[in-house]
């Protein structure tokens, strides 16, 4: 009953999360009015599919959270446990990656200019508040277990190997 009572949690801050970031393209999609042109209409397909597997890496990353580190992503909310499984064995920060994912594909969909800078800055905010804040609290709250796997994977770019390894296992 626990675990169900924090994919609860779960759901409904990430829920909130993607209502907001949504809410806030599309307020920055008022500034494509002062530009002449759109992205191609080509993209809006590509879109789709891009904000799909965003989300799906979003989601995996969210139910990954909830049954191994046994919290949600809300930072008033974090994991217990160290979750480093799944996509967290490739890159530290792969739910990152699937918002991002999902607000490039959105841009792409949108046919926005503004929206896809947006989503640039976006990724630039993440990762401030992945160094200044959310790093140095999974150091002080796992110790050496956070420092050994930040030694072994990257941030945000996979290592070719780790990609190999993954594909074998």
């Amino acid at each position: 009953m626990e675990r169900a009572f924090v994919a609860l949690r779960a759901l409904t801050f990430m829920s909130g999360a993607v209502l907001l970031w949504v809410w806030v393209a599309l307020q920055v999609r008022t500034f494509d009015q002062s530009l002449d042109t759109k992205l191609p209409s080509w993209v809006e397909i590509p879109g789709v599919v891009v904000m799909m597997l965003g989300g799906l890496l979003a989601l995996l990353c969210v139910g990954l959270f909830v049954l191994k580190g046994r919290g949600t992503p809300a930072p008033f909310d974090s994991p217990k446990a160290l979750v480093a499984a799944g996509p967290y064995k490739v890159v530290r920060n792969p739910m990152y990656l699937g918002v991002l994912s999902l607000l490039f594909g959105f841009a792409l969909y949108q046919r926005s200019w503004s929206i896809l800078l947006f989503s640039f800055a976006w990724l630039f905010l993440a990762h401030l508040f992945v160094l200044h804040y959310e790093e140095p609290t999974l150091r002080r709250k796992f110790g050496a277990a956070y420092d050994a796997y930040s030694e072994s994977v990257p941030r945000w770019i996979p290592k070719w190997t780790q990609l190999e390894g993954t594909a074998r296992s």
